[in-house]
């Protein structure tokens, strides 16, 4: 049967709004607010052919879940790529950018490669928890997810973090740093996207960023580097890093350029669709 699907950007913007607008803020204090969000991303990968599963976590008295689904590699199957997102807010925000526009992403890419011949398999997780106060803790849900592929012993190829994909901007001067050398050496103009990671994940990022760079035309920067530089590990790649997995985090930069960021004006039309599609297009390239 022949499945019509509406453009990338289209669907970007049906899911940053679904989750954003119609459910809102997804705290870790909204634990039936996390369930509807968990509800939806579990529906639209099975609305794709997925089996879907559900990982249970355990947080100050509440149950939370990561989503997951898998698209099988023909030729390596038992080598995985880990792609996720994480799909809960901080308590001020209803969370387009942060980290609605992730959940999004992910979420096409399971569409675009759920009919896509891959060699490895690429395992698509939903994780619950990334924000505080679990954040960088072995509470967060990307950690206890990492940890059981540790005690599985699974063979994993890296992990794709999808962290804030959503706000560009052409204006001069609209992106910032960490540390003020960078400025002479990235552009300080925030119409790119990042792809950043630790040291150990250097050639892990810059493959990824090869591919994505012969698929797509969005300018792509790289930067992998101790986590002295603030912000580099501040997503769920952290976790995976922790267990000794090459790990990326692909990002719009978040708080170095967008104004939104952890504030009630994170809505979806503050978020640019069409260069979010671009960034969808080069990482299913670079993926499958």
């Amino acid at each position: 049967m022949l499945r019509l699907f509406m453009n990338t950007a289209a669907y970007l913007r049906q899911v940053v709004t679904v989750l954003a607008q119609e459910i809102g803020v997804r705290s870790y204090r909204h634990a039936d607010k996390l369930e509807e969000a968990a509800r939806y991303i579990s529906e639209q990968f099975a609305s794709f052919g997925y089996q879907v599963a559900r990982q249970p976590l355990y947080f100050f008295g509440n149950i939370y879940y990561n989503i997951i689904a898998e698209h099988t590699g023909a030729a390596s199957p038992e080598t995985i790529l880990v792609i996720g997102a994480h799909y809960d807010t901080v308590c001020t925000t209803p969370g387009a950018d942060d980290n609605a526009s992730g959940i999004a992403g992910l979420l096409a890419l399971a569409r675009t490669l759920a009919t896509a011949r891959s060699s490895r398999t690429v395992r698509f997780v939903a994780f619950a928890l990334e924000e505080p106060p679990a954040s960088r803790t072995d509470s967060m849900g990307s950690y206890h997810y990492a940890r059981s592929l540790k005690m599985k012993r699974e063979t994993v190829e890296g992990m794709i973090c999808l962290e804030m994909i959503g706000y560009f901007c052409d204006e001069m001067d609209s992106q910032r740093y960490p540390l003020p050398l960078m400025s002479s050496k990235y552009p300080t103009t925030g119409n790119y996207i990042a792809m950043v990671g630790n040291i150990n994940s250097r050639a892990f990022t810059r493959g990824i960023a090869k591919n994505f760079q012969g698929a797509v035309d969005l300018p792509v920067v790289t930067l992998n580097a101790p986590a002295l530089v603030i912000g580099i590990d501040f997503s769920d790649h952290w976790a995976f890093a922790r267990f000794g997995y090459r790990a990326l985090m692909v990002t719009d930069t978040a708080f170095y350029r967008n104004p939104h960021y952890h504030a009630p004006t994170d809505l979806p039309e503050t978020l640019e669709y069409g260069r979010m599609a671009k960034v969808v297009d080069g990482l299913a390239a670079a993926s499958s």
